[in-house]
């Protein structure tokens, strides 16, 4: 079948953490994306940016207690940046390899605000640890000016932001019409950067988005054929860690169901693909999903690697 229409969530092992690590990751990372487009495929990428954030709101907020007259960058704008320069060396990286096959496909990125409701829950009960480890005083003026902070013992201190469920993908129509164009996108960025309506006005809210939130939302408001989620591992596992792990290769919706009551999935790494996963096929029961590693996508697309979800 050609011109799958897929969306792709990349993990941080796609990206590395420090920049020179990122430019060499996304040129191993575009050839797995290559491989994709070949097979016939057609994507939409989104991927993760926890460390990327992380380094640039220390940066922003170190230069600022450097030089005064400059202001401390909210989260907003740093999720925005990141996904300026993350997008950028996966843009160049996957023309690249694109090009050296022969492949003249345009690749695009686009800045992508999510909306998210600022009663959600979430931002009453921060998780996300974000920036540099603070001392005591730092801290206490964090908390002074109605932030949250988490002791790191043996660290110092160090601000929790909110992560809240992503509500609606701003720039989706530009976005589709990027597609229906047969451009190659990566969009909705580090989860997207998450934004709160204030009558005609977008205000930057000071959250992350998980971007497996955001890969399952965005391949369903796009009525893609599938997901495909590449993470460290080659399957999802049942028992995973312990003598007894065994590879999930098949589930439908409601297995799914099922290993999520039987607290089979880590609530901070596989957990969330599987429910972004269900949430795709929930909107789209003919869609398919796939769960596998970077390094697997080549035997996963000869069915040799690889957990398929289903919705039956």
């Amino acid at each position: 079948m050609d011109n799958i229409k897929a969306v792709v969530s990349l993990g941080h092992e796609a990206l590395g953490i420090t920049t020179n690590e990122q430019m060499n990751a996304t040129r191993f990372t575009a050839k797995a994306l290559a491989d994709l487009i070949e097979a016939g495929y057609q994507l939409v990428i989104t991927h993760s940016n926890g460390p990327q954030v992380s380094m640039i709101h220390k940066a922003m907020t170190e230069l600022h207690r450097i030089y005064i007259d400059y202001t401390a960058a909210p989260m907003c704008v740093c999720s925005a940046m990141s996904q300026g320069y993350v997008g950028y060396d996966i843009q160049n990286s996957l023309r690249t390899e694109l090009t050296s096959r022969g492949i003249s496909t345009p690749v695009s990125t686009i800045l992508t605000q999510v909306t998210v409701d600022p009663y959600d829950e979430a931002f009453y009960s921060p998780t996300k640890a974000i920036g540099r480890n603070m001392s005591k005083e730092d801290a206490d003026n964090e908390v002074k000016k109605g932030n949250f902070v988490r002791e790191e013992p043996g660290k110092g201190y160090r601000r929790i932001i909110a992560a809240p469920k992503p509500i609606d993908i701003v720039e989706i129509d530009a976005i589709r019409a990027l597609v229906d164009a047969g451009q190659e996108v990566i969009a909705c960025g580090g989860g997207g950067i998450p934004v709160i309506e204030q009558g005609h006005v977008l205000k930057g809210a000071s959250a992350v988005i998980e971007k497996d939130a955001i890969a399952g939302k965005l391949a369903a408001d796009l009525c893609s054929d599938r997901l495909i989620i590449l993470t460290s591992v080659p399957y999802v596992y049942k028992n995973f860690g312990t003598p007894d792990e065994s590879p999930i290769q098949k589930m439908n919706v409601k297995e799914a169901g099922a290993y999520i009551e039987a607290g089979e999935f880590g609530e901070v790494d596989m957990l969330p693909k599987i429910e972004a996963a269900i949430e795709f096929l929930n909107s789209n029961h003919n869609g398919s999903v796939l769960i596998t590693s970077l390094s697997s996508v080549s035997d996963a697309l000869k069915g040799k690697a690889g957990t398929q979800i289903t919705f039956e």
